[in-house]
């Protein structure tokens, strides 16, 4: 629950003002390539698996623990493949009112195991799309697949 969680206890100290945030997202693919999206309850639109790191956690363990958390995969192996951090695209207002400036490490997840379970708490549903054809996303989140894109095409880090 985001009451329990380090971010939700620090927003219940400094409200709704600008947070920067340390965050991690994975892109999960299928056989046939398609990009898993979670339709998220905050916004109402899709996004990529993901969210911020509790005290103590490395990165890659937050990635694994929130890709378990929201689509009930388990990542057996993931390289990460770009760093975003561009105030154009990772600030955001949420509709809440909370602010926050993300600092994204991201995942490609090239193993996983388990049937897909969407979080009830934070999603409605889970579904794969081509990433050439995604649906309406927030502009962090579909930066990332344009990203992962070009990192898949150049073998090059990605770092906006």
């Amino acid at each position: 629950m985001f009451a329990d969680s380090y971010l939700g206890k620090l927003r219940a100290i400094v409200g709704p003002r600008l947070l920067l945030v340390p965050s991690v997202r994975a892109i999960i693919t299928d056989s046939e390539g398609r990009v898993l999206l979670q339709k998220r309850l905050d916004y109402g639109n899709w996004g990529l698996p993901g969210g911020s790191p509790e005290p103590g956690e490395f990165a890659s363990q937050a990635m694994e623990r929130e890709v378990l958390e929201e689509t009930g995969l388990i990542v057996l192996e993931a390289r990460p493949f770009g760093f975003a951090s561009d105030p154009a695209s990772e600030m955001a207002t949420y509709p809440n009112g909370h602010q926050i400036h993300a600092y994204s490490l991201l995942f490609e997840v090239l193993r996983y195991s388990g049937d897909l379970g969407a979080c009830m708490e934070e999603g409605e549903g889970l579904a794969f799309f081509p990433p050439d054809a995604l649906p309406e996303m927030n502009a962090d989140q579909r930066r990332t697949v344009e990203h992962w894109s070009e990192f898949r095409r150049t073998g090059a880090f990605q770092l906006y």
